[in-house]
């Protein structure tokens, strides 16, 4: 049956058959959500041949030029230009992705009301889309003073917990459960009757970095306050982490990356002695019920793409679906009023996102296209290039891997894509650190984010804030805000002569 036969009525509260997932039991961190065709030995040694280092930087690698491999979009400008499906989606698959784009973009509404699809709003939340945190499909951004909302930002919470609230231990888990009172994540906005839980205010201390050539970077330290929390005080050892919601382009051909890869590389002891020791974060999955390898979330803290997105309609909007089956969403059991709202889980639909809308938006993510790079073979270009390896950006901005076969799944199979990330945690140091452990992230842990569309973000989402708080507003700030594993290269960056400075920056932009 053709995809947009599975939700073409989805987006009218109608019920259609649901797809249903591959659920047989494998080995733990293995791909369960993908049904990969296995790679011969020869087949393994032509990939290993075309991952390689470069040993040369005259010219770009042969296909750079096209980061998500057939997938592939062409440049464009304008902010729509992570909007778009793969380039290799079938024709017959084009109405799914936008149906999943209607999805993405629809304005949800509180119950009850006369639009029954729409429905199921909250009762708190922190937006009434998935479009309104991902603007464009581009990155979030901090509030820029009290007058600008917190739409594409938001706080994690969690406390402490001991016992384990898992059914199986994980070697290194940082046993942690929701706030009490507040839940998993702070909501700064709530229906009618339902008032939001706080006001985000974020101040800025700056101070000055002079760099060798006496270039001044003035670099901005975020602090947080929880103004006006009206469900009484947080939990005494709460832990609050600052998220800004990041780009949606190239997440399906990340999840198709074979975990054995993405495990290949990690050096948890440092045995090679370069001072990088990645560590997979090991999570557990709700959706198979065990261990699996996490790739998604600033910390890696999700598996799988159709977890992530159940999650972010449970915590940011408040909707129900079948992996995130509370019609309250984030509400604790401390919030009764919000816990006996109205809700949208009613009559046709058994969930306020059924099971066809939550696949639509699942292959939408999944198909978002990443943007060709015109520019990958200017000369200030390849030197930039040249210069990230050089002083060791590419130990954990991984380039490149190749993708599982997928017969399921033509759009993300056996593609040669240029991510720039290894999906490992970092320890990033002091600088950086949220002090809010994630599955088996410590406080100081982050994901290594994907480089590719990073310099598209100021034509996209209309600023050119990064990091996972926003804080630094040009690469070089982001550059010189890290440490820990990662400081013997911000020093190096650092030290750069301007010219190569500058061509390092120009290389990142090109991405």
């Amino acid at each position: 049956m053709p995809r947009f036969a599975l939700i073409a009525t989805a987006l009218l509260g109608l019920p259609c058959s649901a797809t249903g997932l591959e659920t047989a039991p494998m080995p733990a961190l293995a791909d369960l959500h993908l049904t990969p065709a296995p790679r011969s030995a020869a087949e393994t040694a032509r990939i290993d041949a075309v991952l390689a280092p470069p040993s040369q930087f005259d010219t770009p690698h042969r296909f750079e030029a096209l980061p998500g491999g057939a997938a592939t979009v062409p440049h464009t400008d304008g902010e729509t230009a992570f909007s778009r499906p793969s380039a290799n989606i079938a024709h017959e698959d084009r109405m799914t992705f936008h149906l999943g784009d209607a999805m993405f973009a629809k304005l949800w509404v509180s119950s009850p009301s006369s639009t029954l699809a729409s429905d199921g709003l909250g009762p708190l939340f922190n937006a009434r889309s998935c479009q309104r945190c991902h603007v464009n499909d581009g990155r979030g951004h901090a509030p820029d003073g009290p007058e600008d909302a917190a739409t594409s930002m938001l706080l994690r919470l969690s406390i402490p917990a001991s016992p384990s609230p898992l059914p199986h231990a994980i070697p290194g888990f940082h046993a942690t459960l929701p706030d009490p009172s507040y839940g998993g994540q702070l909501q700064d906005l709530g229906t009618a009757g339902q008032p939001g839980e706080y006001r985000l205010e974020v101040t800025y201390t700056e101070h000055n970095v002079t760099l060798p050539d006496g270039e001044i970077v003035e670099l901005r330290r975020p602090s947080y306050a929880l103004a006006d929390l009206r469900y009484g005080s947080l939990h005494p050892e709460a832990m609050v982490s600052p998220r800004v919601a990041p780009q949606m382009i190239g997440l399906g051909l990340l999840e198709a990356i074979p975990a054995a890869d993405i495990l290949a590389g990690a050096d948890p002891e440092d045995a090679d002695g370069d001072g990088i020791s990645g560590r997979p974060n090991i999570v557990w999955s709700s959706e198979f019920d065990q261990p699996m390898l996490g790739r998604f979330g600033l910390k890696a803290g999700m598996p799988t793409l159709r977890e992530q997105v159940a999650d972010a309609f449970s915590g940011d909007i408040g909707l129900s679906s079948p992996l995130r089956p509370a019609a309250w969403g984030d509400c604790t059991e401390a919030q009764t009023a919000c816990r006996t709202a109205p809700h949208g889980d009613q009559d046709i639909r058994g969930f306020e996102v059924a099971e066809d809308a939550l696949e639509l938006v699942v292959f939408y993510s999944r198909n978002l296209g990443v943007p060709a790079r015109p520019h990958a073979g200017d000369a200030q270009v390849l030197r930039g290039k040249a210069v990230f390896h050089e002083i060791g950006c590419a130990s954990c901005h991984r380039p490149s891997f190749v993708t599982h076969r997928l017969p399921n799944q033509p759009e993300q199979s056996f593609q040669l894509i240029w991510p720039y990330t290894d999906l490992l945690l970092h320890d990033m140091g002091p600088g950086l650190a949220d002090n809010r452990p994630e599955a088996r992230a410590t406080g100081r842990e982050w994901r290594t984010p994907p480089l590719w569309g990073i310099g598209l973000t100021q034509q996209v989402s209309g600023h050119t804030q990064f990091l996972h708080d926003g804080r630094a507003r040009s690469l070089l700030e982001a550059i010189l805000w890290h440490g820990g594993e990662a400081q013997a290269a911000r020093d190096a960056a650092a030290s750069l002569p301007t010219e190569d400075r500058h061509a390092l920056i120009a290389f990142l932009e090109s991405l």
